[in-house]
């Protein structure tokens, strides 16, 4: 079981609430940093060990630089998310690029930079040589294990994945990375997302100590680095119960003693792009009721909609809801939770047991500091929403409201003939 927190008492986060109004999105910092640390110390055995923080989980320069001073890099998968992590102080060298059906010059930047980049395709080869000159000293490549393992239902099955080089591939990739220069060598891969069971998160690591010892003995290759990606889950119901970083820890490390060490592969540095885990419990969308509607079903309308949290619609996530001053109050009353955009999936929760709700309640979503700010959209020309971030000495702001002038910015009033 998992209790779900406020990050405020429910009364200080609904005077913030009425003071700078609704909706917004507000992170818990002490928690971030706490759980980050966790990280760490649960894979302290592994000399060199680094947790690329996955930028589109939570986009915002603020919060890199929190996990830049915890020692964390960055995974980039876009030319501004690079931007974004040099902006926030991260070293080149911590920051890793993996992007599929990837622009020119985005291979450049990342190149310009000296950032890692993993390659997705073998036939991106052939394009960071055209496109930079040449391979940079270091490079990664994906590997997508196909019908060798089963994904989850949001990334799907590995076979049917864009992502990755396949096996038949992997060792002409390390081949023909060595012959043009490289001298330091990585392994990826990415097979699952929001994946609960340790034990997949464990076969991941065997599926890619067993790689790294195949490829020493085809290729005399030594990989020096393997990023088991990211993937591991949060408890998003109440019922759910978290991956402990420890455990999962010791278990890697008993794998690389038994893999790794014995076999004279060691050193190997581990790594990992998790975003979701990190950030992902201590995030809080905040919105007013705005009506209680009886009809064929009751719903509440928010203030908020999918275009603040799309996960829901998107993938029919489940996110807990509190509803501020009636917390021990009796779940009895069934509504379906909505926003006001013009679809008919804009909604947060269907038939969930709530209190009572009325008109001008404030409602706390749970679990909103991955994926949630970051997939909005201006669907309806609906403003993006400020988010705010708790530390030791205060609340602080940091991405203002969107405004008109904002959303208009990049129209033209007057069309350019070209």
């Amino acid at each position: 079981m998992t209790e779900k927190r406020l990050p405020l008492s429910s009364s200080e986060l609904k005077a913030f609430a009425e003071y700078v109004g609704t909706p917004f999105h507000i992170y818990d910092g002490p928690a971030i940093r706490k759980n980050a640390e966790d990280m760490k110390k649960a894979f302290s055995w592994a000399d060199g060990f680094i947790n690329y923080f996955a930028v589109k989980a939570l986009p915002n320069v603020n919060i890199l630089r929190l996990l830049a001073s915890l020692g964390f890099g960055a995974d980039c998968s876009s030319l501004p998310e690079l931007k974004l992590a040099k902006e926030a102080g991260i070293p080149s060298e911590r920051i890793m690029f993996s992007s599929n059906d990837t622009p020119d010059e985005e291979f450049m930047e990342a190149f310009r930079m000296g950032a890692i980049i993993n390659l997705d395709d073998i036939s991106f080869i052939d394009d960071v040589i055209r496109v930079c000159g040449k391979l940079p000293e270091t490079i990664s490549f994906r590997y997508n294990p196909g019908k060798e393992r089963t994904g989850n239902a949001i990334i799907g099955n590995p076979s049917e994945a864009k992502y990755g080089v396949t096996h038949s591939q992997l060792a002409e990739c390390y081949r023909r990375a060595k012959e043009n220069g490289v001298k330091h060598f990585m392994l990826h891969t990415m097979v699952a997302s929001n994946e609960l069971n340790e034990d997949y998160i464990v076969e991941t690591a065997r599926m890619l100590f067993s790689l790294v010892d195949e490829i020493k003995r085809e290729c005399g290759i030594a990989i020096e680095q393997v990023d088991l990606g990211g993937g591991i889950g949060i408890p998003y119901r109440p019922d759910d119960t978290a991956i402990s970083f420890s455990s999962l820890g010791n278990r890697i490390h008993e794998l690389y003693v038994e893999m790794i060490e014995k076999k004279g592969l060691a050193p190997l540095r581990i790594s990992f792009e998790c975003g979701r885990c990190i950030t992902g419990p201590f995030g809080y969308l905040v919105s007013k009721v705005l009506h209680v509607c009886h009809k064929y079903k009751d719903f509440v309308g928010l203030d908020a909609s999918m275009a603040d949290l799309m996960r829901p619609a998107l993938y029919g996530a489940y996110h807990h809801i509190t509803v501020l001053g009636k917390e021990n109050k009796g779940n009895d009353h069934i509504y379906d939770v909505t926003g006001s955009l013009c679809e008919n999936n804009d909604k947060f929760a269907i038939d969930r047991p709530l209190p009572e709700i009325d008109k001008g309640d404030i409602i706390v979503i749970h679990d909103t500091g991955a994926h949630g700010h970051s997939m909005g959209f201006n669907y309806n020309a609906k403003l993006r929403h400020a988010e705010y971030l708790i530390d030791s000495d205060g609340i602080y702001m940091i991405r203002r409201a969107e405004t008109y002038d904002d959303y208009i910015r990049t129209q033209l009033s007057e069309p350019k003939k070209l």
